[in-house]
């Protein structure tokens, strides 16, 4: 089997670096241009079932994904982004400046558990439980967001959530994962169409910044 975990395209949220969580902001004119671009490279992996996040970011990628493989589009909440609490639909930068004790552990890795929402082992749970409930087929393509695809990821190849060995994906990027027979692997991660990744992430000192949020 193989489960491909596709992010949605961009937002006008995402280019300004604003914590989403699940609020529901659209696809921005880039986003959808992502979506149509990355819709080929799907169907050529020949998905024989695409389940999608509701949110409006998801959805709207998913749709376009859905018709370049024809292949109709389930959805379920589950596959969500990550509640983000008191973040959620504030920049980065305002972040910093409110929560600032917050803002330094996030950047440092820690499950920020103090601005409310939801831990990663809750939403690396309910992920697990919307891909178990999936019919068995040969290739299934789950096209949600950043931090729940990582959650979902890191829970079938059996990784602590606590820790962060995978880079956050790219809008309209995905991981692959394959199973055959034994137990989950990786086969490719931040995979997309070649070229400029918009929003290009941004640096803290030296080194770049790692998220666990779809911002």
């Amino acid at each position: 089997m193989k489960l491909v975990l596709l992010r949605h395209g961009r937002t006008a949220w995402n280019a300004e670096r604003r914590f989403q969580g699940q609020l529901d902001p659209p696809l921005d004119d880039a986003g959808r241009v992502q979506a149509y671009e990355v819709g080929p490279l799907i169907a050529a992996l020949r998905p024989d079932r695409i389940v999608s996040s509701d949110a409006q970011r998801a959805a709207q990628t998913a749709a376009i994904v859905g018709a370049a493989a024809g292949v109709p589009v389930a959805h379920d909440a589950r596959l969500r982004e990550r509640a983000l609490g008191r973040w959620e639909g504030l920049t980065r930068e305002e972040v910093e400046q409110r929560f600032p004790d917050e803002f330094a552990a996030w950047l440092a890795g820690a499950d920020v558990l103090s601005r409310g929402g939801e831990t990663r082992d809750e939403v690396a749970a309910r992920a697990v439980a919307a891909f178990e409930d999936q019919p068995e087929v040969q290739t299934l393509v789950f096209v949600s967001h950043g931090a729940t695809s990582m959650a979902l990821a890191g829970a079938l190849l059996g990784i602590d959530q606590r820790l962060h060995p995978l880079g956050p994906l790219a809008n309209c990027h995905w991981s692959e994962l394959w199973r055959d027979g034994g137990g989950w692997r990786l086969r490719a991660h931040n995979l997309g169409v070649p070229g400029t990744v918009l929003p290009i992430a941004a640096r803290v000192g030296d080194e770049v910044e790692v998220s666990d949020a779809d911002a």
